[in-house]
Parts: structure tokens; sequence; C-alpha cells
């Protein structure tokens, strides 16, 4: 959710300051070359982060905010970082970088969702240059349900194993393989490969996945 046109489109990673649970959108082809588009529903967002000088420099949980292996609460509209044996840890960081997702490097393949950290200027930092920069965590559940998963229905990205349905003009959406989504499954993910030619007979939608093998080959279910 890289993040996902006669080739295909399909990116968790478009929508960017929206809320927990927004899915992204994009577009993909079918497989006589015609303008199919394919998208992502479940892409999880978390709202955007502005840390505290509490948060970024204290003992036990953390200097840095939000750094990997690090964990936050949940929250409707805002994340705080806690320690991870805290009863409030719902989540770890498993990557984290600075700047914009639209720009980085895509967060691993089973991230169940991204938090935007917004940049602040403040007096106490982790590194004490009064800045704390623009980036992104990209963050595990610590319990199921794992949206990020093969199937799952959910997560930044569009992998193998992920399920997408038609959602009108064109475009479809990712949702659970085992039909427990809102929405029944339509399509599977079943490979990735560098080029459409590499893809079974049996493929009816290209999707544009991102990374060393860019292009996901779906079936119809």
């Amino acid at each position: 959710m890289r993040d996902k046109s006669s080739v295909g489109v399909v990116s968790g990673l478009l929508a960017l300051l929206v809320a927990l649970l927004t899915g992204c959108t994009g577009s993909a082809a079918g497989s006589d070359g015609g303008g199919g588009s394919a998208g992502k529903e479940g892409g999880q967002v978390g709202s955007v982060v502005s840390p505290s000088p509490s948060a970024t420099r204290t003992s036990g949980f953390g200097a840095v905010f939000l750094a990997v292996d690090e964990c936050s609460s949940f929250g409707t509209t805002s994340f705080t970082e806690v320690p991870c044996t805290s009863e409030r840890a719902a989540a770890r960081v498993v990557a984290r970088h600075d700047g914009t997702v639209t720009s980085g490097p895509p967060c691993p393949a089973t991230t169940d969702f991204v938090l935007h950290i917004s940049a602040q200027n403040q007096v106490s930092d982790e590194d004490g240059d009064g800045a704390i920069p623009q980036g992104y965590a990209c963050m595990r559940n610590l319990e199921p349900p794992h949206p990020g998963d093969p199937g799952g229905g959910g997560g930044p990205r569009t992998i193998v194993g992920d399920c997408v349905y038609s959602s009108g003009s064109g475009q479809v959406r990712e949702t659970a393989c085992d039909g427990k989504g809102a929405k029944k499954p339509e399509f599977e993910v079943t490979k990735a490969v560098d080029r459409r030619a590499q893809c079974p007979l049996s493929t009816a939608l290209y999707v544009q996945l991102g990374g060393t093998d860019p292009v996901g080959c779906a079936r119809p279910l």
C-alpha cells in the first residue's frame, strides 16, 4: 500500500492526512488491455501526530518519537507513544522514515496502518536541535486482526494474496478474501512479476504493486 493507465495502479499510500480506516484508490487494467481500475479499501492511515516534548524525550519508552520497535496507543483522531508494556499499547512501529509516504520508502508489506507525523519546532526533542522532522511510522497491531496480512482486506499496500471487488466506474477496492468484509471479493492477486507477459493465462486484472516485482496478476474468484 509502489504504493498501487493501461498498466494498472493500486496504492494504499495515496491518501495522506486522513482518518484511520480510510481507503485509497488507484487504477488498473484488464487482461485484454482495456481500462479497468483497481484501488485499495481498508488501507489504514493514522491521523497526523504532533509530538509533545514529553513524548520525544523520555526515559523508559524512547528518546525518539515513535522509533522502530516503540509502541503507540490507538485513538480516533490522534495517537500517543506509550511503553510497549503498557495496557494502552496497541501497535508497534516496524519502520520509521522522514518525509512523506509519497516521497519516501514504502512500508513493509504486512504493515497494518501508517501514522503521519507532523514537523515540530520544540525546545526539547530527540537530538536537541529543537526540531522534529515530518515523517511517517509504519505500524503493526500488537494483536489480531492484522488487515495488512495477505487477504486481510486492508493495510497501506496491496500484496500477493489480497482480494479486490468492483466499486463501479471501472474502479475496484480491496476487501477481505474470506468474504467477511462489507463487500464480496471478486479478484485475488495471485502473483507478483516484473512485467505483464509473465502473468498466468488466468489473469483477469493487472495491478501495479511497486517494488522489484511491480505487476500483480489477479484472477477472478
